[in-house]
């Protein structure tokens, strides 16, 4: 707000309450004095502010928000005692970014996960505060401040599960911008995260090889451990069976690692295989002949390995070919939310799966296991949007990669997206 005229008493107040209300990531306002209002606002805070020095204790942001924030900074420096960032301070814009870079790896190193929790909400409480002080605070003070909160964004970016809980990549980018440009007058602006115009294969052998290389080991876990749980989630949306196969390896290579049964080295060697072997799953349809629809009910028919021996192959595509148009064709609007509609299409998928003497010992599952992947295949249209949505999200994670500058070759150099 741009203050112009001379204002004073309830009609200050009230205007900066107004323009200093957080809403999602606004986090107040900023008052732009043309006339000089100082003696009024002091004035008014003493008759309008009674009530919050009783709850909230003195206001004066340079006896409490400046002690603050530099304890909190304080605490952050512990945390990471060990690895000298003093390059982001001094450094180019590339040593910045290794300098954060490097610092990632290093608070999401295993056994540090309290660090790390600690770091991330000491952290944050460091911005908050130095948001109503930054005045105060030495041109250090202040890169090392946006240096911690450069590691922090990353860091919630790499171990955030939750969708709601993400940031958009132009978001982050904003933000980090923002609050490298408050901070680093004279050197420019680090972008982590730009956006590539090219494109490339998620599963490139060469860029995963790339992702293996880089120098920071613990980051290259949380960057193949995150590019391949979103890929498990694309399957979670489209094929049951291949979800939990593909979660289920994941999650007990990442177990052996945390328990310390694997280095770097061998967790990251066991993610590459993984990630081929959800390559080679992405293939497979074409080979089989089968869409990708179709190709969700024949893993869920085959589920039991014992189900392959019992059929020739051909013949357990004829019936996936079957089930899926029988399914197709009795599919009505929200059929998965009416109990009568659910059992008619449980009764159709035994009925032809007896009438192929599909083993009766595994009926029941293969029948529930059928089921999932209807409710998953309901809406077919909202599934592609989602899946699309999820490849954006995969690509946007590859160009974080390259962005932090820890691969050395251009983007360009690999092929088409698949």
């Amino acid at each position: 707000m741009y203050i112009y005229k001379p204002m004073k008493g309830y009609n200050l107040m009230q205007a900066i309450a107004r323009v200093n209300r957080v809403f999602k990531d606004k986090e107040g306002g900023l008052i732009v004095d043309y006339v000089g209002i100082a003696s009024a606002l002091k004035e008014a805070m003493n008759d309008y502010t009674a009530r919050d020095r009783k709850n909230y204790g003195d206001t004066d942001v340079a006896k409490v928000a400046y002690p603050k924030s530099q304890e909190k900074m304080s605490v952050c420096r512990d945390l990471f005692y060990g690895y000298d960032y003093s390059d982001f301070i001094h450094g180019s814009n590339l040593a910045r970014s290794r300098a954060i870079s490097g610092a990632v790896n290093f608070i999401v190193a295993v056994g540090k996960e309290d660090d790390r929790d600690t770091f991330l909400k000491e952290a944050l409480m460091l911005k908050q505060a130095l948001s109503l002080c930054s005045s105060l605070a030495a041109k250090d003070e202040r890169i090392e401040a946006a240096f911690f909160e450069s590691v922090r964004v990353l860091v919630n970016r790499l171990v955030n599960q939750g969708e709601g809980k993400k940031i958009s990549l132009p978001e982050m980018n904003a933000r980090i911008n923002n609050l490298l440009k408050a901070s680093i007058h004279s050197d420019g602006v680090i972008n982590l995260f730009q956006d590539a115009n090219s494109d490339f294969s998620l599963f490139d052998p060469n860029f995963l090889q790339e992702i293996a290389n880089m120098k920071e080991k613990n980051l290259a876990v949380e960057l193949l451990k995150k590019l391949i749980t979103e890929q498990v989630i694309v399957y979670k949306h489209t094929n049951v069976v291949k979800s939990e196969k593909f979660s289920e390896i994941l999650q007990k290579a990442m177990n052996q690692y945390l328990n310390g049964m694997l280095t770097n080295e061998q967790i990251i060697e066991k993610m590459l295989n993984l990630a081929k072997q959800i390559q080679a799953a992405q293939k497979e349809g074409e080979k089989l002949g089968l869409t990708a629809d179709e190709l969700a009910f024949y893993d869920a028919l085959t589920k039991p390995q014992a189900i392959k021996d019992f059929y020739e192959n051909e013949e357990l595509i004829a019936i996936t070919k079957e089930l899926a148009d029988t399914l197709r064709k009795n599919r009505t609007s929200e059929w998965q939310k009416w109990d009568s509609a659910r059992a008619k299409m449980r009764m159709l998928i035994k009925r032809l799966l007896k009438h192929h003497k599909y083993p009766p010992e595994g009926m029941d599952d293969a029948v529930q296991t059928v089921m999932t992947q209807c409710e998953l295949w309901a809406d077919s249209n909202d599934m592609g949007e989602r899946v699309s949505a999820y490849s954006d999200r995969l690509n946007q994670y590859v160009n974080e990669t390259y962005d932090m500058g820890m691969v050395a070759e251009p983007k360009a150099q690999y092929g088409k997206k698949e």
